[in-house]
């Protein structure tokens, strides 16, 4: 019996790996050291050019939008949004990428899906200035599907200690300014990566925390970065609910409160700004014109009570 007999063949998974070579790097920055291929992936760090470096490390998967991507047969996007999404979860404690693994598993290796999703993590990648350094590609007959696959990321990013985002100098008073994740009416469209828009804001030290919006929606994610005694107050009037989540909401007969709790409903990530800082950090995304809602801001909270609570409601 050959290992081909099994369902695994050799040489596409040569070719499917020639192509991620080629795409990945692209990728590649000057900490890189090495190439695609071997065992382990070696990155040297910068030690001129950060005093205090901590490592900021994630995982995450593409989730159920994969089924939206193997029925249209578009996989280039879902292979972006994987990488948008790691990064955006690393900004978040103020680090910025340095570079991206993934793990793709599929039933039978097709080297034009392979080429799709590696094109689409380099594509982000190159944008973020992140390195795709490596990852693993999984043929596995009979444990998947024909046709289906599963993605997921690995990232490691950088900061200096001084300037580690934990949450710890959010003050009742400080205002919560939500950006827009420009979803609109297409469920591939690729998350949007915060990390260049951000990039100045988080140098200057204008915010007290950030909260990557994602599944839990504003109740289970902004909570984590708030400190005991404090709570959000957001005003749900306050910003435009992109037409996707009004059609699910009348498909589905959804109600507020499992909207909020199941997306996030155009607020891709929450920027918690002192007063002080708030009219500087408006103008500066008005510049790079990024889409932008000033919807609440932090109050004293008595223990036991919800961390998030809301007024007014949705435009649906």
């Amino acid at each position: 019996m050959r290992y081909a007999d099994a369902g695994v063949n050799i040489a596409v998974a040569d070719e499917a790996k020639q192509r991620i070579r080629h795409h990945a790097s692209r990728t590649f920055t000057p900490g890189v050291l090495g190439g695609i291929g071997s065992f382990g992936a070696l990155f040297a760090l910068d030690y001129k050019k950060w005093k205090e470096p901590v490592l900021v490390s994630s995982a995450d998967g593409v989730g159920t939008k994969l089924k939206v991507a193997m029925a249209t047969g578009v996989h280039s996007t879902v292979g972006g949004d994987l990488v948008n999404h790691c990064i955006n979860d690393i900004l978040v404690q103020g680090a910025e990428p340095l570079f991206f693994l993934d793990y793709l598993a599929m039933g039978k290796l097709e080297p034009q899906v392979v080429e799709q999703l590696v094109e689409g993590m380099s594509r982000s990648c190159r944008k973020a200035g992140c390195a795709l350094i490596g990852g693993e590609t999984a043929e596995m007959p009979g444990f998947y599907p024909p046709g289906e696959y599963d993605l997921a990321g690995f990232i490691v990013g950088i900061v200096d200690r001084k300037k580690l985002l934990t949450g710890k100098s959010v003050q009742p008073g400080d205002a919560l300014i939500a950006m827009n994740n420009k979803i609109g009416a297409e469920l591939l469209k690729p998350h949007l990566c915060y990390a260049p828009a951000l990039k100045g804001i988080l140098a200057k030290g204008w915010v007290s925390a950030l909260a990557h919006i994602t599944g839990g929606g504003i109740p289970g994610n902004l909570p984590r970065v708030l400190p005991s005694g404090t709570k959000a107050e957001i005003d749900l009037a306050s910003w435009p609910v992109p037409a996707i989540f009004k059609y699910l909401a009348k498909l589905g007969r959804i109600d507020t409160d499992e909207l909020l709790q199941s997306f996030n409903m155009g607020v891709g990530m929450i920027l918690v700004v002192p007063p002080k800082f708030v009219k500087p950090v408006e103008v500066d995304l008005k510049k790079r014109r990024e889409k932008f809602f000033r919807i609440g801001r932090i109050e004293r909270a008595e223990s036991g009570k919800s961390r998030v609570s809301f007024t007014g409601s949705l435009n649906l």
